[in-house]
Formats: C-alpha cells, sequence, structure tokens
C-alpha cells in the first residue's frame, strides 16, 4: 500500500500527518505530488493562519524517499532533470513558495529527505524520543539538497558528521536543540499539544503580516546583506496600504481584538 497524506483544518490550523508507517513515513511519488497539492492549498485558504507537520505513529516522523523505488531506477530519472523537476523539491511549504507559518512537529526518527522539512521550517519542536540522522551515504546516493538547506541552520561540523556517519551516530534531541535544528525539546506524549499552543499564538497575528514576513526572511537568504534589505524593503512598501496596518494600532488603543483581514495568498514580486 502506497504512503498517504492526511489533512486537517481545525481553528485555522492546518495539520499535514506523513502516514507510510510500514516504511517509517518515507514518502514516495504519490505523496510527494500530495504535498505539493496541499501547500497550494493552504496558501490559498484565507481561513488557514499556520501549518503544522508531523509524521503518523510514535516511531518516525519521516525518513525521506521511499528507496524501495530505486530498485526500479526511478529517483535516479529524477536527479537527472533537475532540482526542480524533483518530486522531493514539492514537499515543504518554502519549496511551493507558501508564506503561511509552518511548525513542523518531530515525532520519531527524522532521516535522510526528512531533513527537508527540518531545513525550511519556520520553528521546529522534537519530541524528546526524536533522533536526526542521515542514509544517503551508506545507500550509495549522494547527501546534497537537504545538507545544502541545514549548512543554513547549524554548524558544518554538525552537516559533515550527519552525511560521513549515517546511522551509527545519530543526533538526539538534546544534540538537535543545542545545534539549532530543533528550538524546543518535548515530552513525546504532549508534542502535539505544544505544537497546537503555538499554533494558537501565531493565529492571533495579522495573517498579511506573517506571510509577508516569512516571505522576507526566507528570500533574503539568497541575497547579500545589502541587496537583501533593498529586495525586501519593498514588501514594506506594498504591505503599507494594508488595512491591517491601521486595525492592529486601532484595536491596541481601543483595548479589543483586532479583526485582521485575510492573508490573500499572493506573494510580492522582490526581484
Amino acid at each position: 500500500m502506497a504512503g498517504q497524506v492526511h489533512y486537517e483544518v481545525r481553528d485555522h490550523v492546518a495539520t499535514i500527518t506523513l502516514d507510510n508507517q510500514k516504511a517509517r513515513n518515507a514518502f514516495d511519488y504519490e505523496m510527494c505530488m500530495e504535498l505539493k497539492r496541499l501547500w497550494g492549498v493552504v496558501n490559498d485558504d484565507p481561513d488557514v493562519r499556520c501549518a503544522i507537520v508531523t509524521g503518523a505513529g510514535e516511531k518516525a516522523f519521516c525518513t525521506g524517499w521511499d528507496i524501495s523505488s530505486n530498485t526500479t531506477g526511478e529517483a535516479q530519472e529524477f536527479a537527472k532533470h533537475g532540482r526542480k523537476a524533483a518530486p522531493y523539491n514539492n514537499i515543504t511549504a518554502v519549496q511551493n513558495k507558501c508564506w503561511t507559518p509552518v511548525i513542523t512537529a518531530v515525532n520519531g526518527m527524522c532521516n535522510g529527505g526528512g531533513l527537508h522539512f527540518i531545513a525550511d521550517t519556520d520553528i521546529a519542536i522534537g519530541a524528546d524520543t526524536s533522533t536526526y540522522f542521515d542514509t544517503h551515504c551508506a545507500n550509495g546516493l549522494a547527501a546534497v539538497v537537504e545538507m545544502v538547506g541545514l549548512s543554513r541552520k547549524i554548524p558544518l561540523d554538525a552537516v559533515f558528521r550527519l552525511i560521513y556517519m549515517g546511522s551509527k551516530e545519530r543526533m538526539s534531541a538534546e544534540d538537535a536543540l543545542r545545534l539549532g535544528m530543533i528550538g524546543e525539546i518535548v515530552p513525546a506524549a504532549g508534542l502535539m499539544d505544544r505544537a497546537r499552543e503555538i499554533a494558537e499564538i501565531i493565529c492571533t497575528m495579522s495573517p498579511a503580516s506573517l506571510a509577508r514576513s516569512k516571505q522576507a526572511v526566507w528570500e533574503s537568504l539568497d541575497m547579500g546583506l545589502e541587496d537583501a534589505l533593498d529586495a525586501t524593503h519593498k514588501i514594506l512598501d506594498v504591505h503599507a496600504d494594508h488595512p491591517d496596518t491601521v486595525e492592529g494600532p486601532t484595536a491596541f488603543f481601543e483595548k479589543r481584538a483586532p479583526n485582521w483581514a485575510p492573508y490573500d495568498g499572493k506573494a510580492i514580486d522582490i526581484s
């Protein structure tokens, strides 16, 4: 049976759950395409203000690409046609330019391509039982895209340990926190409760302000500082006309909850 991706929206929070427990929540082609579709749904739904990504069960968050497909040469063919054509380039919000805030709740093993979600998330929390490792090279594959993304988040020594040590040296939740791979450790039984608690706080903020702030930060990483400041200031120029810039201060002085306008899902061109 192929893996599945479950999607649920409750109280402005979308929860995306990877469910391929037979393969420790590894993703296959169909799961990748479903994730791409769902990030479009999140982006276009004005009711969704935050998303949580997690894995089904207790053992694994995500162990990357389902290598059973490699015996047919499927993954090798994807790799030949460039990063943007590869199915695993469609699984995260950032890859799909969805600027809705994302929390990744790591409930178990996070291996290989599962690290895409860590590299591209806004906030990562890990169960105290979670572990982090990479087995690309042990399986004859090159550890490239995930590791380049992680190199902007954690020290290079830690990146190369992941590449070189495979499953022989698994990073604990405590090590992941120390290195900045995750921002918080939570008892496994309370992981989703904590993720929803964070999401509820995020949902009190202006959806448009959140999305545009996220876009500015992520897209600035591709630029030098001065170029990034100039480019992302275009977001401020456009956002200055948004009604939330008036509603926020008005609500503050009137001592009431603000009535935020919905985010329209449209990114601002900063080129």
